[in-house]
């Protein structure tokens, strides 16, 4: 039977090349089975799966007056799959990987690690994943499974290269085959409930007054089988189909009484669900790490060495600020603030999109700022003088052409209008969303003092580009010592700082929200 160029192509991609995968991935898993391999459960899932995946590919190639019987087939492929495991016993390394230009990722879709923003991915762990790939010359290819359990056993038969899904290292996992990349950031294990929704336990031994529900098969209940052998009266439910953040919406909704997620999860689901709250920290400082296919375990050196390159040009501090470092949680001023985009915002919402698109502005940003200047009050008023919900001077509101600023369209159109200016005035080499973090310490501290900060920078060894460095240097401003020698003197420095750090928070918030009501993920 003979192939056109086109068809031979699909054939080995849609038949050949798949069969190739899974008889390479089962080899691997008899190979360590003969030798000091005893965990028949992880047999069973890692080793018969491989095969009756093969059993089921090879009966697709054969007419039906040649399929064998079960116990035939079986031995057959039990032959075959061994002795490929004395020829290729073998692992890849990072040449292989960039010789194939493709980096496979198994993942699970998450507002907290990785999701679809449209048809791109975004999200904390693609940030560090895009690095990676960016750091090894390849692309990256994303498998998107439906939670970590299955995530977990994907990667463990090898159908991709690393996992990413906010796994943190767990050793017992690791003792039973599982194999780590190094950790690049720490966070906490937590057990979280509701605020006033029935008594929140405060240890293991209270856990059994409430009703537990955790993923299946994943780290955390993992965590859970070890912790029962000294807690024997500790029990839980395991869920097959939902996620962290399933479970997560389910404890708020009442669904369910408590889960256990990592504080990453915990801090930003809580932009959207105020009321979750921690119960206790079952573990401290472990580290997120991406578990790697079992023939693909040197790629652990590389992501080190990865690590630490990104460590020493800065990369990593930006990464975890922007998506780790999460703005402390005050419930009080979260709640107040959901329930105000739930009753202020829809009448305002047209005006600020409207001057966010006029001024070439982030409208969430716009509007996070406006929160922050006046909690979207109309009639907002300081004992200095400024008002409306971009709180403008009087001079700022003249030259902005606004004639009213209690008329909140014309003081959002001036605010708008302002910090688009204040961004073009940032110097070409601050870069990203820096610009607007410096537009933002401009609106709230004057152009003039934030120049200031960046020459003290540069007298202090450190960068007037990056805004991690700049908001250590603007405090100095009020000290004599520093600001003696500065153009425009001294300066409240620390309050820049602070309101640049609100406004982010008020706007992860306002993106949460807003994906919540549109029923998609985002950060």
């Amino acid at each position: 039977m003979f192939f056109a160029g086109k068809d031979m192509s699909e054939f080995f991609r849609l038949k050949l090349w798949p069969l190739i995968e899974f008889f390479w991935n089962s080899t691997i898993d008899l190979v360590s089975l003969v030798f000091g391999e005893t965990d028949w459960r992880r047999f069973r899932h890692r080793v018969l799966a491989h095969l009756m995946w093969i059993e089921r590919r090879l009966e697709s190639f054969l007419p039906d007056s040649l399929k064998l019987d079960q116990p035939i087939k079986t031995i057959l492929l039990l032959l075959l799959v061994t002795v490929l495991a004395l020829l290729f016993d073998r692992e890849f390394g990072v040449e292989d990987l960039q010789e194939s230009g493709e980096l496979i990722v198994i993942t699970r879709e998450s507002p907290t690690t990785l999701y679809k923003d449209g048809d791109d991915p975004a999200g904390p762990e693609y940030d560090y994943l895009k690095s990676y790939a960016e750091y090894l010359g390849v692309e990256l290819r994303f498998v998107f499974l439906e939670n970590e359990g299955q995530v977990l056993e994907a990667i463990s038969r090898g159908e991709g290269h690393i996992a990413a899904a906010g796994i943190t290292f767990y050793p017992p996992l690791a003792e039973q085959g599982m194999v780590f990349g190094p950790g690049y950031q720490d966070v906490d294990i937590q057990v979280v409930c509701r605020r006033n929704h029935g008594k929140l336990p405060r240890n293991l031994e209270g856990l059994d007054e409430v009703e537990l529900v955790v993923v299946a098969d994943s780290s955390n209940e993992a965590r859970l089988f070890q912790l029962q052998e000294e807690y024997s009266d500790l029990t839980w439910e395991s869920d097959e189909h939902a996620t962290v953040d399933d479970l997560l919406q389910m404890v708020w909704q009442k669904e369910i009484g408590c889960t256990i997620a990592n504080s990453s999860e915990v801090n930003i689901k809580r932009r959207v669900y105020p009321e979750l709250q921690v119960a206790f920290t079952i573990e401290e400082k472990q580290s997120l790490a991406w578990p790697l296919s079992p023939q693909w375990k040197t790629l652990s050196s590389s992501i080190d060495e990865w690590l630490q390159a990104i460590e020493s040009n800065g990369t990593l501090l930006i990464l975890k600020d922007e998506h780790y470092d999460i703005e402390e949680f005050d419930y009080v001023d979260m709640r107040t603030y959901v329930r105000r985009i739930k009753s202020r915002l829809p009448a305002l919402t047209p005006i600020f999109k409207g001057a966010a698109e006029k001024h070439a502005v982030p409208w969430t940003l716009l509007t996070a700022q406006a929160y922050q200047e006046s909690h979207w009050n109309r009639r907002a008023k300081s004992p200095t003088g400024v008002r409306g919900i971009m709180m403008l001077t009087l001079p700022t509101a003249k030259e902005m052409g606004v004639k009213s600023r209690l008329d909140a369209e014309q003081s959002i159109m001036g605010g708008a209008k302002y910090l688009s200016r204040l961004e073009k005035r940032i110097p070409e080499g601050v870069e990203g969303q820096d610009r607007w973090w410096y537009a933002l310490a401009a609106y709230n501290i004057g152009m003039g003092h934030l120049l200031d900060a960046r020459t003290l920078a540069r007298k202090l060894d450190l960068s007037p580009d990056r805004w991690l460095d700049l908001k250590g240097v603007l405090p100095l401003l009020s000290q004599k010592k520093y600001y003696k020698s500065l153009k425009y003197g001294y300066a409240r420095g620390a309050e820049p700082v602070v309101y640049v750090g609100q406004v982010r928070k008020y706007q992860n918030i306002l993106h949460a929200q807003v994906a919540r009501k549109k029923g998609i993920h985002a950060k």
